[in-house]
């Protein structure tokens, strides 16, 4: 019998919830802020800001206070993600780091509306040629695809230019859209038009909601956009109602216990209400968020899942994200063999 904290490494894992541009290393950060002359703090409106003195120390540089310290250092990261080179790299140690985590599917994030914020001139398909190029030489450890987030905070128009982009990319393994970005102030009705266009042209739909925004965030993710899974989805425990259609409608919620506390929307001495929704009968799957941002890993998350909730709820929520994602049936078959096979083979 090994320990349970090597099991949870070791258990074949699939990533929904996961930005790419959150998992770049520290110490890639700041190699690349220096490379290209950017600061490594972001202040909105300050295109003097000195960059990095060459002091920088890579295990405080991703530190920050508040949720909106957090939007500022993501616009850091972004903002040194100047080139397709560097997306390749990104991609590359994402790759070696979730290998390391045994994660065998992952279906990740990618945001290009705010690579064009801070570099318009970015030549977006070569940069994500550049990361499925990365992608692919590792097709026989990880099977990775990308789902194009549109930012609610750059309006309707340039939302529907990036779910065209997320279309015209369907070769280079794009194979949905999300909408991320500021959820209280623009509500997910004012992207239903978006989201059905790019169910129209094959892309399947996912939605951050229940963060920021109340349940009501949550059902019209749901039901005006047709969310097929829910970034998130915490503040859904508000509204019975809303749990009641997640449960019933089996919406998956794509959980980052670490990231909602890190962010204050849920109370650091507060238990997370995974257990909660998962009681509610909701599908209930675990994941990183924004994982070197976060300091976190997903097994990481797979461990605190397995304090709240224990072990046989956690190995239910790896099963959960198998039948969540978008693989196909054969391939969900095999993700689950495999689970079946380490379970029987190396349980704790």
């Amino acid at each position: 019998m090994i320990a349970e904290a090597e099991f949870l490494r070791g258990m074949p894992k699939v990533q929904l919830h996961c930005h790419l541009e959150g998992t770049l290393r520290p110490a890639t950060f700041i190699e690349l802020a220096r490379r290209h002359g950017v600061a490594l703090v972001y202040r909105p409106g300050d295109s003097a800001s000195p960059p990095d003195d060459g002091h920088a120390d890579p295990e405080r540089v991703y530190r920050f206070e508040t949720f909106e310290q957090f939007l500022l250092t993501f616009a850091a990261v972004s903002r040194a993600l100047a080139e397709p080179a560097d997306y390749g790299r990104l991609a590359r140690e994402y790759v070696e780091d979730a290998i390391a985590q045994n994660v065998a599917l992952a279906e990740v994030f990618i945001s290009p509306s705010v690579w064009q914020f801070f570099h318009p001139a970015i030549d977006v398909r070569a940069c994500v040629q550049a990361m499925r190029d990365a992608f692919d030489a590792a097709r026989e450890r990880i099977e990775a695809t990308f789902i194009v987030d549109v930012t609610r905070n750059f309006g309707v128009e340039s939302a529907m230019k990036t779910a065209q982009l997320a279309v015209e990319m369907r070769d280079l393994g794009v194979i949905g859209i999300g909408l991320g970005g500021d959820e209280a102030n623009y509500p997910a009705e004012l992207f239903e038009g978006v989201f059905a266009f790019a169910r129209t042209a094959g892309l399947h739909t996912v939605a951050h909601a229940g963060e920021a925004g109340g349940a009501q965030s949550v059902r019209a993710a749901v039901e005006v956009l047709g969310a097929q899974r829910i970034g998130h989805g915490i503040r859904a425990l508000e509204d019975p109602s809303v749990l009641g259609m997640l449960a019933r409608e089996r919406i998956p919620l794509e959980i980052c216990p670490t990231s909602n506390v890190r962010t204050g929307v849920v109370a650091i001495e507060a238990r997370h209400p995974l257990v909660e929704l998962d009681a509610a009968g909701c599908i209930v799957t675990i994941d990183a968020d924004d994982p070197a941002l976060f300091e976190t890993t997903v097994t990481d998350e797979y461990a605190y899942a397995t304090r709240v909730a224990g072990l046989d709820a956690a190995i239910r929520f790896a099963e959960n994200a198998v039948d969540a994602s978008f693989a196909s049936s054969q391939r969900k078959a095999a993700l689950h063999r495999g689970l079946e096979r380490y379970r029987e083979h190396v349980g704790p």
